[in-house]
């Protein structure tokens, strides 16, 4: 290979790297979500069969499983975004090292990909923001339960 190629694929290398760290953190932020996800049905698997087997109060049973419900679905649609995300900026560090070696011009394109890609994360991070606020709406320990309403 002459040096002049070797210099270009060095140059594509340092480029896709900021996208391949920012892939990292995503696959670390799947597995927070992935971790929440399992744990939330494995709550509701408890709950559907306590349900079946009539034990305790239903109709707080009902109510924790429509929140959990709730949460399954946010957690899903984030792990979505977060992965399309992912897929996302492998498209452009794929892209970039296709254009490069193509010599096209694909600049725009790989450009319009990343931010698509934020985008996509950006929205993920919110859905997980949400389903953080109804996990902690769900489990909020009341005042009475904590004597706050005491005087010392």
């Amino acid at each position: 290979m002459p040096a002049t190629q070797i210099t270009d694929i060095a140059h594509t290398i340092q480029i896709a790297v900021a996208p391949v760290f920012m892939l990292a953190g995503i696959g670390s932020f799947l597995n927070v979500l992935t971790g929440r996800l399992g744990r939330v049905v494995d709550r509701s698997r408890y709950l559907a069969e306590q349900h079946r087997g009539n034990l305790g109060d239903r109709m707080e049973r009902v109510r924790e499983l429509r929140q959990l419900d709730r949460r399954i679905r946010l957690a899903s649609i984030a792990i979505w975004l977060c992965t399309a995300s992912a897929l996302m900026i492998c498209f452009v560090v794929a892209g970039l090292f296709v254009a490069d070696l193509g010599r096209l011009g694909f600049a725009r394109t790989m450009a319009a990909g990343f931010v698509a890609a934020m985008v996509l994360l950006f929205a993920g991070l919110l859905v997980f923001l949400v389903e953080v606020r109804v996990a902690y709406y769900a489990i909020r320990i009341s005042d009475e339960l904590l004597d706050r309403n005491l005087r010392r």
